[in-house]
């Protein structure tokens, strides 16, 4: 541990050492479930449980606009939303499996790579929502059915029109090496963001450090999320931004504010965040029926239209005006490898940064 913060390991350790009856050294290898369609049986048993509890790194409006749309669709059954980013997210999973506490019902993060720390050590249950299996790529789908893809966005570079002309604007990740960015630049951490951790990987990996050493040293403001630098570009408060969410500026475009995406010649970071339900889960048959509806065409087509989000859904379309996912380059990122390279990342990230 350093400064007295736990990390991944540290988390793991303790966890294996409170609930070394549950843990196993290796991934689980188990047949993939069956798909479950929605019955009348589940949404009873649902409604008898009454609540569930959905831990997000999706920002907060998304995830609490998926839950009172699952409590209209389903009445008698309150979703209570715990919103955090993917870190915050795996720290408090990560403590309270290791002190026995079964509270989490289903999990999303955007960091994919936490999927891997979790079904290794059997704390996902196995569940397949027949949306998932009849409409989802299989390689968007964990192969023994533990959790699948609920959206996808970009990490992407933007700016204020109002002040960078269109000429002007970057266009590359190299570009923002330019002395004239110096002090006018917004990027957010891979220490609080699976999002950024993962493009913080691919960066690393395509261009190398040397890189990210030179980006940091163009004076930099360093914020949380992927979702705050876009609010920083649009309050005028820099510039432009090194990273953040796409769909951020598309919805700030949409409503003609004075913002512009820019996919990255170099390739925009592919961000994937999967869902699934916890082993053990408080309230398992309302965990499915929300996992049954989060992978439905209803709720990943309110995810396209209102929140710009990308879905591998077969059957949901892409709004007209956006870019379609199908025409971007795309710079994918092995979860195994960002898990065995996160805790060396972020440290040398915070040396960098001064963060």
């Amino acid at each position: 541990m350093r400064h007295g913060r736990w990390t991944r390991r540290d988390l793991l350790k303790a966890s294996t050492v409170s609930a070394a009856g549950l843990l196993f050294a290796e991934p689980l290898k188990a047949a993939a479930p069956p798909a479950e369609e929605v019955t009348p049986a589940l949404i009873e048993a649902a409604k008898k449980e009454g609540k569930l509890s959905f831990y997000s790194a999706l920002e907060l409006t998304t995830a609490e606009r998926l839950a009172r749309t699952f409590e209209a669709k389903y009445p008698g059954i309150a979703v209570r939303v715990e919103r955090s980013g993917a870190e915050r997210i795996f720290q408090r999973i990560a403590q309270e499996q290791g002190s026995g506490i079964k509270a989490v019902d289903v999990a999303n993060s955007t960091d994919p790579a936490h999927y891997l720390e979790w079904k290794k050590y059997d704390w996902l249950a196995p569940y397949l929502p027949a949306e998932i299996v009849k409409h989802f790529p299989a390689d968007q789908i964990d192969p023994d059915g533990m959790y699948a893809t609920s959206c996808a966005w970009m990490e992407v570079i933007g700016y204020n029109t109002n002040l960078v002309k269109r000429e002007d604007a970057p266009k590359s990740y190299v570009d923002l090496l330019d002395p004239k960015w110096l002090g006018k630049m917004v990027k957010a951490h891979p220490g609080y963001s699976g999002a950024i951790m993962t493009a913080t990987f691919v960066l690393a990996r395509d261009l190398g450090w040397p890189y990210l050493e030179k980006l940091a040293q163009q004076k930099v403001m360093q914020v949380q999320s992927a979702a705050d630098p876009p609010k920083k570009i649009l309050l005028g408060e820099r510039a432009v931004m090194a990273d953040g969410n796409d769909y951020n500026l598309v919805l700030a475009k949409d409503q003609g504010k004075p913002v512009e995406v820019v996919y990255p010649a170099e390739g925009s970071p592919l961000i994937i965040v999967p869902s699934g339900i916890f082993r053990g889960a408080p309230n398992p048959n309302a965990a499915k029926l929300f996992q049954n509806f989060f992978f439905s065409a209803e709720a990943q087509q309110l995810l396209v239209d209102v929140f710009a989000h990308r879905s591998f859904h077969a059957q949901v379309k892409e709004k007209g005006e956006h870019v379609p996912l199908s025409s971007l380059k795309l710079l994918k990122a092995d979860p195994a490898q960002v898990q065995a390279q996160s805790e060396a990342i972020k440290a040398r990230y915070s040396k960098l940064f001064g963060v």
